[in-house]
């Protein structure tokens, strides 16, 4: 039996994983340098700060981020305000820099998102603006678009302001220090219980979060290995106060008749008779009347069997995009909605590394201000949809790739040893399914009938492939 934590330390591992990283960069056309009249504009544009809006340098925001990260989009100030809250919160403000249909623009449009790759990352804008002269970096002015939200006391939005400003972030936390500092740092106090309030208020709009860590390869001084991240609560905290404006968003959008929603469909009844016969199996009382995302809500990721139940979850969120409107809504009031936020939704909140959001932004803005929508954003409005969609399938192609590549070649020497392991899904014709190793934190395939959702069990390696990028485990007797 393998207890020992796997990792690849030698500068031969190295050389294997940089190779097969290039490999996926060039296999799914990873975007590479910047074209010179890109950087030469950003270049400039960096230099040249944008005509000064309005200051609110005299407000301590400060920013949530992983370790190490430089493009910060995001920075707020929090307040009590009455019963409720008052929300400042800070975007990055890329519309500033970026010149519609200038060499930034255009390359932004053929990139969509960036992409994250373990050894290095493929930007949407140059570095010199998102990781400089754009980004909410600590003790530097900033252009942003500040949003101002106030919300009452059960959690709901009472009012909402949009508009340029500089701002200055005072410090850089990132999860784990935030979650440290909880019950001593007021600032994060007053986060959690923001946070907390706006995840009570998501679970009774029917809304869903799905506590689920995410898979990810990590590069450290004792090699390459892989670990889940997540499941922090300041991470929950943070990820609400996001979700706090992009609903505002979503509001003055529907209000003003134009807009760019990110939209998901309601799970379908199958997939919920599905979860349901899965909850039976795994013992966990789902009763009449308890939506999914309740059923959730109280569920423990570090439970074998809740973590089966939160896999099967996952695969009710199916078909998320964008829609675009202009002067006209679908007939179909839950086609606008956004069915884990259990409500409208807009991406407003990350233009450094998402395209839509710039565009997005600048709607909030000008409906904000009483002025006509850009001809820029209406030229490129309903095109959006399909670059997104485009860019973000590719983003979630490469990082499984960049996993997959790892798990194989971390395991390659131990084909036909013996794992602890627990199924987290099982095959609709009950041929096989998925299993999540207690170490290494592999996901892989698992052959094999009648596996036990949700039980510990023993699988071998039969094939681990690091030029196909394929695992294989069987179930042993």
């Amino acid at each position: 039996m393998l207890h020992r934590s796997i990792r690849l330390r030698s500068e031969e591992a190295d050389s294997e994983v940089r190779a097969g990283l290039d490999r996926i960069r060039q296999e799914m056309a990873v975007p590479g340098a910047f074209p010179g009249p890109v950087l030469a504009e950003a270049a400039a544009a960096a230099r040249l700060l944008p005509e000064p809006p309005p200051d609110a340098t005299d407000l301590p925001f400060f920013t949530i981020d992983p370790p190490g990260s430089m493009d910060l989009d995001q920075a707020m100030h929090l307040e009590r305000a009455g019963s409720g809250y008052r929300v400042h919160y800070a975007i990055a403000d890329v519309a500033s820099f970026v010149r519609p249909g200038g060499p930034i623009d255009t390359e932004s449009h053929a990139r969509g998102v960036t992409l994250y790759l373990p050894d290095a990352k493929a930007p949407l804008h140059p570095t010199e603006l998102s990781e400089g002269a754009a980004s909410l970096l600590p003790g530097q002015a900033r252009p942003a678009v500040v949003w101002t939200v106030d919300v009452d006391q059960n959690g709901r939005i009472a009012d909402v302001d949009v508009r340029r400003r500089i701002v200055t972030s005072r410090e850089r936390l990132d999860y784990d220090n935030a979650q440290r500092d909880a019950t001593a740092d007021p600032r994060i106090v007053l986060l959690a219980e923001i946070g907390a309030l706006l995840l009570d208020a998501e679970a009774a709009r029917g809304g869903v979060s799905l506590p689920l860590p995410e898979q990810e390869v990590v590069r450290g001084e004792d090699g390459w290995r892989l670990a889940f991240r997540g499941g922090l609560p300041s991470e929950a905290w943070n990820a609400q106060i996001s979700l706090l404006a992009g609903r505002a968003a979503a509001r003055l959008m529907l209000d003003g008749g134009i807009g760019l929603l990110r939209t998901m469909p309601p799970a379908p009844a199958e997939g919920l008779t599905r979860l349901r016969r899965s909850a039976t199996a795994l013992g966990i009382d789902w009763p009449e009347g308890r939506s999914y995302g309740e059923v959730v809500r109280g569920l423990d990721p570090a439970s074998s069997r809740h973590a089966a139940f939160l896999h099967e979850a996952v695969g009710l969120m199916r078909g998320a995009g964008y829609t675009a409107f202009e002067g006209t809504r679908p007939d179909d009031p839950a086609a606008l909605e956004h069915s884990a936020v259990a409500a409208p939704y807009a991406h407003v909140t990350a233009p450094l590394r998402r395209l839509a959001d710039r565009y997005a932004a600048e709607i909030c803005l000008a409906l904000t201000a009483g002025r006509d929508v850009p001809e820029w954003v209406l030229a490129a409005l309903h095109d959006l949809p399909d670059i997104m969609r485009r860019s973000l399938q590719q983003s979630g192609s490469v990082d499984r790739a960049c996993v997959d590549l790892v798990e194989a070649l971390l395991l390659r020497e131990h084909v036909g040893e013996v794992f602890d392991a627990v199924v987290v899904d099982v095959s609709g014709n009950g041929s096989g399914g998925l299993v999540q190793l207690l170490d290494p934190a592999v996901l892989a395939r698992c052959d094999g009938d009648g596996l036990p959702l949700g039980d510990p069990v023993k699988v071998r390696l039969e094939e681990s492939d690091p030029v196909r990028r394929q695992v294989r485990f069987s179930r042993t007797a």
